[in-house]
């Protein structure tokens, strides 16, 4: 019988673990039994790319790494792990070497960029009270204030932090693009996703919290990327 691969599922930007929390049960209903969601600082790519390669190395069989955002980067820099079997892109960066997520959103800069303001530690914040609308604008209000009130801000300067070897260009790869994506622009994600050579690209129409809008979607990408790397 194949073993299905370990699923780590990594957070991006304004967010925690906790944004995966639609996402996990599905996957469970689905006969996912080892799921972790890592907690990254999102204080500098080598910082998070090394908490996530701690949670790849504690596993013990297979890893199929899936990154929400900038956690696409944080995957880009920590999947060449020998037990990384393959990348899952949720409306995320997936930079080149010497390329950082900064550089993309410079590309076709975002509609929610807007409403972004850095504070005197050098924190970078989406402006609560326009989360809703920026973010996740097709979840409820309530759930946009939560996500809004609860937003974990990284260092602005990890933006700038770029990719040394991506591990997409020898791991098989799969990406879901966010047709009403205002965090990273939708015209952003079909370049990534095209350069990537993709085992498989879907579009949603969703937000940029397509994980919380979609997370049935979500879960079957992912599935069908675990099925196609098992072993």
């Amino acid at each position: 019988m194949s073993q299905k691969p370990t699923v780590i599922l990594v957070h991006g930007f304004w967010g925690g673990a906790a944004h995966w929390a639609k996402v996990i049960p599905e996957l469970a209903r689905k006969g996912h039994k080892n799921l972790h969601a890592v907690e990254n600082p999102l204080t500098s790519l080598a910082d998070d790319a090394e908490r996530t390669r701690k949670m790849i190395a504690a596993q013990k069989g297979p890893v199929l790494l899936v990154g929400h955002s900038y956690g696409g980067a944080v995957i880009t820099e920590a999947g060449n792990q020998d037990n990384v079997v393959g990348l899952v892109y949720i409306a995320a960066f997936a930079p080149d070497a010497g390329e950082s997520p900064g550089d993309i959103t410079g590309r076709h800069p975002p509609l929610g960029a807007a409403n972004l303001a850095g504070d005197d530690d050098g924190y970078l914040w989406v402006d609560p009270e326009k989360f809703h609308e920026s973010f996740c604008q097709d979840l409820t209000a309530d759930e946009g204030l939560v996500m809004g009130v609860t937003q974990k801000a990284p260092l602005a300067s990890t933006f700038g932090d770029k990719i040394t070897r991506p591990a997409w260009k020898s791991k098989p790869s799969w990406y879901q693009i966010s047709s009403g994506d205002r965090m990273i622009a939708p015209e952003n994600q079909q370049w990534m996703s095209g350069r990537l050579n993709a085992r498989k690209v879907i579009t949603l129409q969703a937000s940029h919290a397509s994980l919380a809008s979609k997370p049935v979607e979500v879960a079957a990408l992912i599935d069908e990327a675990a099925s196609a790397t098992s072993r």
